[in-house]
């Protein structure tokens, strides 16, 4: 792929390619005599059946609450959590899994644990933008890629430098990227951004028009792999490294 850095400053613009059921009272007899009072043992059979299907649905409650005091059983349940999640999971998040009555330092401490004991490992435990969660190494994506060579978008060049500006640049009109690209930003182009989750408008600058200024989110760092804009990669390889994250932020959705 083209580096966009020096391209887009020169105007260049050319394309890249079993739930529990509680017992059913017996109906109640009908009164022989129409006078006669239906029998009352079907309400407290009723009755009963309900305080049965609470005393059950408590009963599991509080044993799925357990909290393991083992440190090992703790970083077993984040592993399972984290490789059952489809997207990154904050410490509060975690905390609620063990009834909140595990300190986040105490997490943070298993979780980098956990990061260690998977360093040989096909897959990397990454604390993101978002929170923590399971991500394939990139030495293992050439065989996934196999199973669907199609699956990963590819974006033009405009797209890439309207992107690559949004973040070095952030927060910038459209106005202002049209100016450093030297050319026009088309609305399919930005829309397509935000689509993806990428950009987003965060305010609106003070001038005629008000035009709209616009940042990258969380979303964008998470799928780079980041947890701050200060770890972007360089500019003149942000493509490469933009291109890189993509196929690892597919595989990620099921490591």
């Amino acid at each position: 792929m083209d580096n966009p850095q020096t391209d887009f400053l020169q105007g260049n613009d050319a394309p890249v390619s079993g739930e529990f059921s509680p017992p059913i009272a017996a109906p109640e007899s009908l009164p022989t005599d129409p006078g006669e009072p239906a029998p009352q043992g079907g309400a407290e059979t009723s009755e009963s059946s309900e305080s049965f299907d609470a005393l059950v649905v408590e009963a599991t409650v509080d044993a799925s609450a357990v909290t393991p005091e083992n440190p090992k059983e703790i970083k077993r349940v984040l592993e399972a959590v984290l490789l059952s999640a489809q997207q990154a999971l904050t410490l509060a998040e975690l905390k609620k899994v063990f009834a909140n009555e595990i300190g986040a330092d105490t997490l943070r401490v298993l979780l980098d644990e956990l990061r260690t004991d998977y360093a040989e490992r096909p897959l990397d435990l990454l604390q993101i933008a978002g929170g923590w969660r399971f991500r394939t190494k990139p030495e293992f994506m050439p065989y996934i890629a196999r199973l669907d060579p199609e699956k990963t978008l590819r974006y033009s060049r405009a797209v890439l430098e309207t992107l690559a500006i949004v973040a070095y640049r952030q927060p910038v009109t459209r106005g202002d990227i049209e100016e450093i690209r030297g050319v026009s930003v088309s609305s399919q182009i930005l829309r397509a951004l935000e689509e993806r989750g990428w950009i987003e408008t965060v305010g609106h600058r003070d001038k005629p028009g008000r035009p709209a200024l616009l940042a990258t989110t969380e979303k964008f760092l998470d799928d780079l792999g980041l947890r701050s804009l200060s770890e972007l990669p360089p500019l003149e390889t942000f493509d490469q490294a933009l291109d890189h994250e993509l196929d690892l932020s597919d595989a990620a959705q099921n490591p």
